[in-house]
């Protein structure tokens, strides 16, 4: 009896060849995409922009007295909060920040000031920054006359802070912190140093130089 010869084709060689390569690349292509999709989404959500940086030593303090400040500005599309300030490998404890999260456009954009010390709070442990009136015996607060033009303007009115400063996208921020007695001395003035910046994992070590403040 004979065997009937089966009419069905396979697929060639060349053409199975083919395939394979074509769904390589797609398959490839699809997963770069997704990768950098991922990449490029975890880098837009969360991001912040520090500015003005600004460290003072007391001149003649031996102490070592000194005050920083810093402008923030939430640059990503999602709420962060700023929860490290670290100088000389130190984090300033949130009870030494006083953050002005109510601020125009025009008062952000001030450059930071500092109005001179006094030997009373906010801060403890030497002297502190100057206050304006309305507030100079208020140790919750800290007033900063940004552009020495009076009360009213340009008024930085920082309130202390409890834990880290909460921004939503486009929010911003100034930050007066006290730095620990010692962190700098009278030698410092002048020299070049890093404050570190974190809202979570966005900001980074940012170069200043130390100015001397009588």
């Amino acid at each position: 009896m004979k065997t009937k010869l089966s009419k069905k084709r396979a697929i060639s060689t060349v053409l199975t060849t083919v395939i394979i390569l074509v769904s390589s690349v797609v398959l490839g292509s699809g997963v770069v995409l997704y990768g950098t999709s991922l990449f490029q989404g975890g880098t837009q959500t969360e991001n912040i922009n520090v500015s003005g940086i600004k460290v003072w030593v007391h001149d003649t303090d031996t102490v070592g007295v000194a005050w920083g400040a810093a402008a923030v500005r939430n640059t990503g599309d999602k709420v962060v909060a700023v929860d490290k300030i670290s100088i000389r490998g130190t984090d300033i404890p949130f009870e030494n920040w006083y953050a002005d999260t109510s601020l125009t456009s025009s008062e952000f954009q001030q450059a930071l000031n500092h109005t001179g010390w006094v030997n009373a709070a906010p801060g403890t442990d030497g002297p502190a920054i100057a206050k304006l009136g309305t507030c100079a015996s208020n140790t919750s607060y800290l007033c900063i006359d940004q552009d020495s033009a009076g009360s009213g303007t340009s008024i930085i009115s920082a309130d202390a802070a409890t834990g880290p400063v909460s921004l939503n996208p486009g929010g911003t921020a100034v930050i007066y912190f006290k730095v620990g007695n010692g962190t700098y001395t009278t030698l410092d003035s002048g020299i070049q140093s890093n404050v570190s910046i974190f809202a979570g994992n966005a900001g980074s070590p940012y170069s200043i130089i130390v100015e001397g403040q009588l």
